[in-house]
C-alpha cells in the first residue's frame, strides 16, 4: 500500500495521540483519568501537550492553555472511536464530523525542509483543529483506499494500543511484535511445554 509521506506522518501522529489515553479497563483507551499499564494519562497537563506538539513537529502551534488541552482530549476520544468503528461507513461518519468541525482549509506548503505537501488546517488553527484536520484526512485516506480495517487495536490482553497495520497481508495483531507479540508467544510456548510435561 503506497501512502504519501505527509499522510504517513499524520497516521503516526494520530496513533501516538490515541495511545496517550489511559487504559479504561477494557483493553482500549478511556477518557482523561486513570492509568494505562501503570502510567498516567500521556496528556495529563499542558506541559505534556507541549511535549506532544514538539515531538510531532506540529507546525503553527504557539501558546497552549487549558482550553487547548480539553479540546485535544476531546479530539483524542473521537479518534479512538474511529479505531473502534465497526465498518468503513461508521468510520467515515466519525471522520466527517471531526474534519468538518475543524474547519479544514487545504493548502499546499513546503516548510521546514519538507517537499510540497497538503496541510488541511487553516492558518492560525488551534492545535485541536490542526490534529482533527490533518489526522482526520489521513484516516479518510485509509477509508477511501478501502483499508479501514487496518486501523486496529493491539490484541495483547493487557495492551489495547492503537496502530495502523501496514503489513502486506493485513496480518499484524500486535502494536509491537518485539514486546506484545513476543511476550504472548513466549507465554504460549511455556504453556505448551507445561502441558506436555504434565
Amino acid at each position: 500500500m503506497l501512502i504519501p509521506h505527509d499522510t504517513r506522518i499524520a497516521l503516526d501522529t494520530v496513533v501516538d495521540l490515541v495511545n496517550t489515553a489511559p487504559d479504561d479497563g477494557t483493553g482500549g483507551t478511556g477518557g482523561t483519568g486513570g492509568t494505562r499499564n501503570g502510567t498516567s494519562d500521556g496528556l495529563g497537563d499542558i506541559e505534556a501537550l507541549y511535549g506532544f506538539v514538539r515531538s510531532h513537529n506540529l507546525s503553527g502551534v504557539s501558546e497552549l492553555g487549558r482550553r487547548d488541552l480539553r479540546a485535544v482530549l476531546d479530539v483524542r476520544a473521537r479518534f479512538a472511536e474511529v479505531f473502534a468503528a465497526a465498518d468503513a461507513r461508521a468510520a467515515a461518519d466519525l471522520i466527517n464530523r471531526l474534519v468538518a468541525g475543524a474547519g479544514t482549509t487545504p493548502q499546499l506548503t513546503d516548510h521546514d525542509g519538507y517537499d510540497w505537501h497538503v496541510h488541511y488546517f487553516a492558518p492560525g488553527a488551534s492545535v485541536a483543529d490542526h490534529l482533527a484536520a490533518d489526522c482526520g484526512m489521513a484516516l479518510a485516506f485509509m477509508v477511501v483506499a478501502g483499508e479501514q480495517e487496518r486501523l486496529r487495536r493491539c490484541e495483547a490482553p493487557d495492551c489495547g494500543h492503537a496502530f495502523v497495520d501496514l503489513s502486506r497481508n493485513r496480518s499484524r495483531r500486535y502494536c509491537d511484535s518485539r514486546t506484545c507479540g513476543n511476550r504472548l508467544h513466549v507465554a504460549a510456548y511455556r504453556a505448551r511445554r507445561k502441558e506436555a510435561a504434565g
